[in-house]
């Protein structure tokens, strides 16, 4: 059965530097991942903006050997959400690189999207922070994240 990925939204903002970036690295906005990564794992970015960024990422393809969710999965997709909202905040002539990320896993999903919301909750000159939560289809809560990017000079 293939999953579905809503397209970006009228929520999904981006300044043009930044998509202009990314399309000289070949990221086209519509799938926009945040890279090959997120691209293998199926991430499409639904919502973006320096406060909140909502992504959606399949389970199939991405599970573990007793076809769990893999935990890694879970955190590749926190870390690209914030990491997106970081890089928004930065802005114009500035890029976000993770340097903390903490994932506590708290139930599995076997099957269908698992939908990511980071939430800003440091925005900063040199850092930001993000808060997020990655729940199943029905709305329960697998994983929560924090992620905190330095933010740097281009």
């Amino acid at each position: 059965m293939s999953e579905r990925h809503p397209e970006p939204g009228p929520h999904f903002k981006i300044p043009q530097d930044v998509i202009d970036h990314f399309a000289k690295l070949g990221v086209d906005l519509s799938t926009f991942s945040g890279g090959h990564l997120g691209e293998r794992l199926g991430i499409r970015v639904v919502e973006a903006s320096p406060d909140r960024v909502v992504g959606t990422m399949p389970v199939e393809g991405n599970q573990q050997p007793y076809g769990l969710l893999h935990g890694g999965a879970s955190a590749a997709l926190a870390e690209t959400l914030g990491s997106v909202g970081a890089m928004l905040h930065a802005g114009p002539g500035r890029y976000a690189v993770g340097v903390d990320l903490n994932a506590t896993h708290h139930r599995s999903a076997t099957s269908g999207l698992v939908t990511g919301v980071a939430t800003a909750v440091f925005k900063g000159r040199t850092a930001a922070t993000y808060e997020i939560a990655v729940t199943d289809d029905q709305g329960r809560r697998i994983t929560s994240c924090r992620l905190t990017c330095m933010l740097r000079d281009s």
